[in-house]
């Protein structure tokens, strides 16, 4: 294992190679499942595993991520001793959607995520052969599997929270975004229509990405998106920015439940979700007895919010991060 993250430093520069060679042959074995969720919908995920590994990762992606986005993230993993499961959210990925408009990023209650999540767990960890579960978030990933560690603490025996959407980034005052917010959920062509100066995907060029320095991984990334329209997701509905708002709200005053380990990882150069909440929350939780690792966020500084897809070097740090993290925890 040890000289697979050491490969972790040098990747970007034969990246390419990388990603025609050993990552493809890895994502041909990959298992693709469906499950009912809430609504009837129909859910999909994937699945890397091992008859060796007594380990599991579950991996809860961000908004309008696909498991086709993560193949680098789960040989990683799978390559450091753990099985990998990865969930596409309702509204997006190969999932079905809610609207017709499938560009719309949209959601009719955040505890759908949820309960979506946890009917997940149900079917592929809890009966398994694992003995020991761990989860790994992003973003809007963090606000679900955080709720989900309130209704059920024990059911990892470790997570790692990477930049969670526990606030977002408004372009707004608090108080004015949310005073729209009300003003739009009460107006039903407005409360599904794009938030404001969002709309459909559109693919935007390295230069202005907000997401990450590493060119090579930005540019694979945007090529998932520009090669299959069919998992193009672009800005939110009013509706879902307001749910995502109240999500963080009820996570707050919900920490008393939550016991599970965590690991924070946050970017300090994030302008995407509001690292205030994050420190917010591992004061909280610190508070309720029960801390963050190191009583607060763990900084990867310099990183943008896409820490897992940031250059080598930031990216191999929180990785390090949370293989040895769930490592301390069996």
């Amino acid at each position: 294992m040890d000289q697979h993250k050491a490969s972790w430093l040098r990747r970007e520069k034969a990246f390419a190679a990388f990603a025609t060679g050993p990552l493809l042959d890895f994502w041909h074995r990959r298992e693709e499942h469906e499950f009912t969720g809430v609504e009837n919908l129909t859910l999909r995920y994937v699945r890397f595993t091992s008859p060796q590994h007594k380990r599991v990762i579950l991996i809860v992606p961000g908004r309008i991520e696909s498991y086709i986005k993560y193949p680098e993230l789960a040989y990683d993993l799978f390559h450091c001793g753990f099985d990998v499961i990865i969930l596409d959210h309702r509204g997006q990925g190969r999932s079905d959607r809610l609207l017709e408009d499938s560009h719309r990023g949209h959601v009719d209650e955040f505890t759908h995520y949820v309960d979506d999540l946890e009917t997940l767990y149900l079917k592929e960890i809890v009966g398994g052969h694992y003995q020991q579960r761990y989860a790994l978030a992003h973003s809007m990933g963090g606000a679900i599997l955080t709720l989900f560690l309130a209704r059920q603490p024990q059911a990892f025996h470790a997570v790692a929270l990477v930049a969670p959407m526990f606030g977002i980034a408004l372009p707004l005052p608090d108080w004015m975004a949310h005073r729209i917010l009300d003003w739009a959920e009460k107006r039903p062509t407005m409360r599904e229509g794009y938030a404001l100066g969002t709309g459909r995907w559109r693919a935007h060029p390295f230069g202005i990405n907000r997401l990450t320095h590493s060119a090579e991984r930005y540019r694979r990334s945007l090529r998932f998106y520009s090669d299959d329209p069919a998992i193009r997701v672009g800005g939110p509905t009013y509706h879902w920015v307001r749910e995502g708002v109240h999500a963080g709200r009820n996570i707050i005053s919900q920490v008393d439940k939550i016991t599970t380990p965590v690991l924070l990882l946050q970017a300090s150069d994030d302008r995407v979700v509001d690292n205030r909440s994050q420190d917010l929350f591992c004061t909280a939780m610190a508070a309720a007895g029960h801390p963050c690792k190191g009583n607060k966020p763990r900084v990867i500084h310099g990183a943008r919010h896409e820490i897992l897809f940031e250059k080598d070097e930031m990216r191999a740090e929180a990785l390090n991060a949370v293989v040895d993290f769930f490592s301390s925890h069996r």
